[in-house]
């Protein structure tokens, strides 16, 4: 696809998109600056993100970490300098101290033991990492990640003693074949609860580009779309 219509297509993509929401939140009551887009742009490559940057876009979602490493890796540094990163995929302790050298905000914390590895590695990197914590919404272990909710205030309590680790909210994925809109709206729940004893802890990250309007009208912050903007994904190599 030539560069000019591959940019059309993202344009159009981005304005039906921002169509969407802002219908949503009229109907929440809710402002649009409520509302954040992270555009995920997993197995699209690094000329898609210049030319989303380019069109406006400032923030980024990834969930496989080679494949991220080596993305970010290829930005400009004027566009990467511009973007904010977040890797939205379960992540391995082992792999813990490579993310924080790319990624701006970690959404997908969900054990002791990975958030340990982020702030030894964010300590490395004298930096403070921005992290949220995953929540299994489904509670069938159906391998999409994130910690029981009754396990939520522990690795709340957790990630604030890390010195190194900042504590911005909460992130779930919808249960498959479920009601999105109630899952969102225990996810709110779960977040006030969160924030309650933590109160810099104010981000929803909820709602990909099938439920994007539910998670709107449950209060999230933050929406996580990818395909609505960027089409279907390419054939993998």
């Amino acid at each position: 696809m030539a560069d000019d219509e591959r940019t059309r297509s993202l344009a159009h993509g981005l304005h039906t998109v921002e169509g969407r929401i802002q219908a949503a939140c009229a109907r929440a009551g809710r402002p649009r600056d409520d509302v954040h887009l992270i555009v995920v742009t997993k197995f699209f490559p690094a000329a898609d993100v210049i030319r989303l940057h380019r069109l406006g876009v400032t923030d980024i979602g990834e969930n496989r970490h080679q494949e991220a490493s080596a993305k970010v890796a290829e930005l400009p540094p004027a566009v990467r300098d511009d973007l904010t990163v977040h890797f939205i995929g379960q992540l391995q302790s082992n792999k813990a101290a490579h993310v924080v050298s790319y990624a701006d905000v970690v959404q997908s914390v969900d054990r002791i033991k990975v958030l340990r590895a982020l702030d030894r590695a964010a300590a490395a990197e004298d930096v403070v990492e921005t992290v949220l914590l995953q929540v299994d919404l489904a509670g069938d272990d159906a391998g999409r990640g994130g910690a029981r909710p009754r396990d939520l205030p522990a690795l709340a309590e957790a990630v604030a003693a890390a010195e190194h680790l900042q504590l911005q909210g909460v992130m779930a994925v919808a249960p498959l074949g479920g009601d999105s809109r109630a899952a969102f709206d225990r996810l709110r729940v779960l977040a006030d609860e969160v924030r309650a004893n933590h109160p810099a802890a104010t981000w929803i990250s909820a709602g990909m580009s099938g439920d994007l309007e539910d998670a709107v009208l449950a209060g999230a912050t933050h929406l996580r779309v990818g395909s609505a903007i960027l089409g279907s994904r390419p054939p993998q190599r």
